[in-house]
């Protein structure tokens, strides 16, 4: 937890200066979240400063002639006016947009572009081999156990329902060992701060382009036993 950090970033917020960005762990932002709903419930906080509203105004008066804003009929002002209105409040709607997105973003890492797919492809070996990576008996509903292979390394959970799910221990971001934190229910990355839910999706990330998400194994359950289909061994030669 950086504690300066988000000492620095939520006396800037409470001021209304911009605050910086900085490295945030979900703590962190959990506290951060509250500043800024406490900054918002501020009197006067739902009005635009002042800047905004002159350089506004510089750019509407750009797109009217003079006659408009200056010698135009009473009909024609109401008009104007109304045409007026329409740009200043699409111009606040898609600064209010882009503001909450950008706020979301930087505080939790959760901006992720639409379209990004949300379930991780299937990993299937060339050759592979049905391996044993723990104990039906061991494995409870909702409970997530870890394993590791000789050639791949992930962990295994029972879904609602008595499904038995696998996905990948490796983070698609730069391969680092994923570890479950029992707390929060996720598989979190210790390089870059990244977390995946048990079943693969991503969660949190503050990298520049949101992480793929973990590839799942085929996993069955046989003789008491929880197995994947893992790629094997390579051979050692003579």
């Amino acid at each position: 937890m950086t504690r300066r950090g988000v000492r620095k970033y939520v006396d800037d917020l409470l001021a209304g200066r911009r605050p910086a960005s900085f490295p945030a762990d979900d703590f962190d932002a959990a506290q951060i979240r509250t500043a800024i709903e406490l900054r918002a419930a501020e009197p006067g906080a739902d009005e635009p400063r002042p800047e905004f509203v002159d350089g506004l105004k510089s750019r509407i008066a750009q797109q009217f002639s003079p006659g408009e804003l200056e010698g135009a009929a009473p009909t024609h002002q109401r008009l104007s006016a109304t045409r007026r209105q329409v740009i200043v409040g699409s111009a606040a709607a898609a600064t209010a947009a882009v503001a909450a997105v950008s706020i979301e973003h930087l505080v939790t890492g959760r901006g992720v572009p639409a379209g990004t797919e949300q379930a991780g492809a299937e990993l299937v070996p060339n050759e592979g081999a049905w391996l044993a990576v723990a104990k039906s008996a061991d494995l409870a509903e909702g409970s997530v156990l870890p394993f590791e292979l000789p050639t791949v390394t992930g962990f295994v959970r029972r879904a609602a329902g008595g499904n038995v799910e696998a996905v990948s221990g490796v983070c698609t971001h730069q391969g680092c060992k994923l570890w479950f934190d029992d707390s929060a229910d996720s598989l979190r990355c210790p390089c870059h701060v990244t977390s995946f839910s048990p079943a693969g999706e991503v969660l949190t990330h503050q990298l520049p382009i949101a992480p793929k998400p973990l590839p799942h194994f085929e996993v069955r359950e046989r003789a008491g036993n929880i197995e994947v289909l893992a790629p094997r061994p390579p051979a050692r030669p003579a």
